[in-house]
């Protein structure tokens, strides 16, 4: 139902639910307002091995991982741990599901492909079962990235989230992250550069004085309209190396180019196309 709603109406409709004193949980169980699909079983362990295929690690068995962005679940905190890896999972806030059953149907998933879990029981909760996992679970940003050590974290990956970095973080964040991967290590993100509104471009009809404001921020469907060119110039100043592996284009813009706001019309328009990528960062 929420899909076939308007851009425009799931902006307004989010502003004023986002103001209304009801809490996260509420709005995550009638899909309004969600941070992903890793509470999906069948879609965290895919997600995590297509990180693990794009990057080339044959084995993280006692290395380090570090999810950004793990939105309503710390499944990849029972994943690491089933193939021997330690991990950090770092958010803007605790958004994390706290339905056990959701975690346990996990680990019997990753028992029937031959892996090794956490023991997870219905008595335990989400504390304990990151405890259990070898992982932390950090929900203040960039701050949290912060309290990791210098050269310390063996894969990096985040699954259509950098796009929601605030703008002004962004650079941070990535400077942050350059800062604790270790020398050998490698970060895989997929990007969605689409407007997570409707699948197109309408978050950049808007000025960036009101898309950028507090009052749109904190509204639940903020992007940081940076676009790929420009994301790959920071990765670039943050003297990451980098590798382009996957890029979906529009074979047709999605919006009229004249409804763009100026500033971002004036892009190249093969450059606006760009939807959805995947990319590769090394020291």
């Amino acid at each position: 139902m929420i899909k076939k709603i308007p851009w425009w109406l799931k902006i307004i409709i989010k502003i004023i639910f986002s103001r209304l004193p009801m809490k996260y949980s509420f709005w995550q169980s009638i899909g309004l307002f969600r941070h992903g699909k890793m509470d999906n079983t069948d879609y965290s362990i895919r997600v995590f091995k297509e990180h693990l295929y794009k990057s080339n690690i044959k084995s993280i068995k006692n290395k380090v991982i570090l999810e950004i962005g793990p939105g309503d679940s710390i499944a990849t905190a029972i994943i690491s741990y089933a193939y021997g890896a330690s991990s950090f999972l770092i958010d803007s806030g605790y958004f994390a599901k706290a339905n056990i059953i959701d975690y346990i149907r996990l680990k019997n998933a990753l028992i029937s492909e031959e892996l090794n879990p956490p023991n997870i029981s219905n008595k335990d909760d989400i504390d304990l079962i990151l405890k259990k996992s070898n992982s932390e679970y950090l929900t203040e940003g960039l701050s949290s990235i912060k309290k990791i050590p210098s050269n310390s974290v063996d894969l990096i990956f985040s699954q259509a989230v950098m796009e929601h970095i605030r703008k002004k973080n962004f650079e941070a964040m990535n400077s942050e992250l350059y800062r604790v991967l270790k020398k050998d290590g490698v970060i895989s993100h997929q990007i969605d550069l689409r407007d997570h509104l409707g699948g197109g471009l309408n978050n950049l009809r808007f000025s960036d004085n009101l898309w950028e404001s507090k009052f749109f921020v904190k509204s639940g469907f903020y992007t940081n309209r940076i676009g790929f060119d420009k994301m790959i110039s920071i990765f670039e100043n943050l003297s990451f190396k980098y590798e382009i592996i996957n890029v979906q284009k529009w074979k047709l813009l999605p919006i009229k180019k004249y409804k763009i706001n100026k500033k971002y019309r004036a892009q190249d328009e093969e450059n606006l196309k760009v939807k959805v990528f995947d990319i590769l960062l090394r020291k």
